[in-house]
């Protein structure tokens, strides 16, 4: 069975999308050093077909494939083979002069590491893994070249598997976060992240034309202060530390990033105040009808104690005042986890005022799901 191609570590990869940075002065002084001989070609030993019609070079590795495969799949490398007699020159790729073996030669301005990852995605299928780090590196390069070349199937499967991460509703949200604090509890690492760098989410969205990925990532990130963003403690591996394009948001979306904080912050401060008038919403019969959501299907009394009931919910408010807004304990910047927390203070099978509890319970529901359609507003993601 064939496996993904990995590079040895970040450092060593020649991805296009992290040039080497220019040395910075003058030339002064600095003797010029003759270029060095060109490295030697290499076969990659599971996508060298003895019947390929075609070889792929990328880097310096050697695919040999077939036309037709690529031509079936794709309008760009269909419409490539059609052109007329070469050296053929296109933005994706240059059909050389030459040939090797007898095989016409096609030289993608890609990574042979992504190269690699979508031909196995084309020619086994792709085999997506968790949506770990690892995971992402390869599905972002499947992603980024189906684009590329229009492999519309391919493309599609690719942005569906990372929707499992970065997902569109609420209810794969939560399946999300259970995953991840189930990771975090079971990993040896300090500091586990089971999810990559949101940042490379979001540019990755942005390179390959896949807004439904943005407004999951741009609120995960938006969970961490600046300085856990940009400035992470050395000794610490940080969640952030984008691989791709330098690990920075463009200037737009770095705008959109601190617009989309400060709204979040306003809206954990604004849920926890809108938890205390909790009684008065359901102290008159038939405030509140049966919710299909609600713990057993069962429709919400009415408060027998609306005084003593008021006096509760304002000494909740306080704790959650103090605990997310003063003291910044876990979720001061996640207004989702905040009312997932509130809906769950008073219980309903201790609490002394059952419709009280239960009626939180719907209230913090309905809450979460009024912000999460709240998020591409925050973030500006509208337009």
């Amino acid at each position: 069975m064939s496996t993904y191609y990995h590079p040895p570590s970040p450092s060593q990869s020649q991805s296009e999308h992290s040039p080497e940075p220019e040395c910075e002065g003058s030339n002064i002084g600095i003797t010029s050093i003759p270029p060095t001989l060109p490295e030697p070609l290499t076969k990659h030993a599971d996508l060298w077909f003895f019947d390929g019609s075609v070889i792929l070079q990328a880097e310096t590795v050697l695919f040999r494939v077939h036309k037709s495969q690529l031509s079936r799949r794709s309008i760009v490398f269909s419409d490539m083979f059609t052109l007329p007699q070469p050296p053929v020159m296109t933005t994706h790729a240059t059909l050389a002069d030459e040939t090797y073996e007898g095989c016409p030669v096609v030289k993608l301005h890609d990574s042979a590491e992504d190269v690699t990852n979508l031909l196995l995605a084309l020619y086994d299928g792709p085999k997506f893994g968790n949506n770990d780090p690892q995971d992402f590196a390869i599905v972002s390069g499947i992603l980024r070249l189906s684009t590329k070349y229009a492999i519309d199937s391919l493309r599609s499967k690719a942005i569906t598997h990372l929707n499992m991460a970065w997902p569109t509703t609420l209810k794969d949200w939560d399946s999300r976060e259970d995953k991840a604090h189930a990771y975090e509890l079971t990993s040896s690492t300090g500091h586990a992240s089971l999810y990559p760098s949101p940042i490379d989410v979001i540019n990755l969205a942005r390179l390959t034309n896949a807004p439904s990925l943005l407004p999951a990532a741009f609120y995960d990130i938006s969970r961490y202060t600046f300085a856990q963003i940009f400035e992470p403690i050395d000794d610490e591996p940080s969640h952030f530390r984008g691989i791709f394009g330098g690990g920075m948001l463009c200037a737009d979306d770095m705008r959109r990033l601190a617009l989309g904080k400060e709204a979040s912050a306003h809206a954990v401060s604004a849920v926890i105040h809108g938890m205390g008038r909790g009684p008065l919403a359901h102290s008159r019969k038939g405030a509140f009808s049966v919710h299909s959501h609600s713990p057993a299907h069962s429709p919400v009394s009415v408060c027998a104690t609306p005084g003593a009931c008021r006096r509760d919910f304002a000494e909740l408010v306080a704790l959650a005042t103090q605990h997310y807004v003063c003291d910044r304990e876990r979720g001061y910047a996640d207004p989702l986890y905040v009312a997932e927390e509130l809906g769950a203070l008073k219980s309903a099978d201790v609490s002394e005022c059952r419709a009280c509890a239960r009626a939180l319970e719907v209230w913090a529901a309905k809450e979460r799901e009024r912000m999460w359609k709240m998020i591409p507003l925050w973030f500006r993601l509208e337009s």
